[in-house]
């Protein structure tokens, strides 16, 4: 049975530096939040209970992108019940031939690995190489749900505080992308 708490973990033991920074910057950002511990999960069907919890915020799965090159790289949010097509992305950003970003480069500019993916990893790209995309629904929702890094834990925090707080605290501003509905 997952719990919900109010902001940080009582104590940071066994915890890893990353998950602690996140929280450490929300609070300073004074950013509300909610948080549940819970199993590894690497999949949107493992999360499936983590999202019931989280209801009504938004549902999304988060993509590391780059093109052919290697030389532009893009975090996709999207909804959890849409599919991600390269075609359609890479025509509103202009950038052709899109595919998965490896995980070494996950891990270097983010430090995130594979099934943690999340907008907080933004945080650990003082260089700005990595874009952030999100899916035009997202907007529309009051909270998200995401990860703090690793994949032990997810928080809840208002889709606002993200963009007005978070993404110019850690400079970075978004592109809205448009993606077609669930199927």
């Amino acid at each position: 049975m997952l719990t919900l708490y109010q902001g940080r973990p009582e104590s940071t033991e066994g915890r890893l530096p990353k998950e602690i920074a996140v929280y450490d910057l929300l609070d300073r950002l004074q950013i509300p939040y909610q948080r549940t511990d819970h199993e590894p999960a690497f999949t949107m069907e493992a999360c499936a209970a983590i999202d019931r919890l989280f209801a009504p915020a938004a549902v999304c799965k988060n993509l590391f992108l780059c093109n052919s090159q290697k030389t532009k790289f893009y975090l996709l949010m999207i909804r959890d019940d849409k599919k991600f097509r390269t075609k359609e992305i890479s025509a509103q950003i202009s950038s052709p031939r899109l595919s998965f970003g490896p995980e070494e480069l996950l891990e270097e500019l983010l430090d995130l690995t594979p099934g943690s993916i999340s907008v907080m990893g933004l945080m650990n790209d003082r260089e700005n190489r990595v874009q952030l995309l999100v899916d035009r629904d997202l907007l529309d929702a009051e909270e998200i749900g995401c990860h703090p890094c690793i994949n032990t834990s997810s928080i809840r925090l208002r889709v606002r505080d993200l963009v007005e707080k978070f993404l110019p605290a850690v400079g970075h501003d978004y592109t809205v992308v448009t993606l077609g509905a669930g199927e």
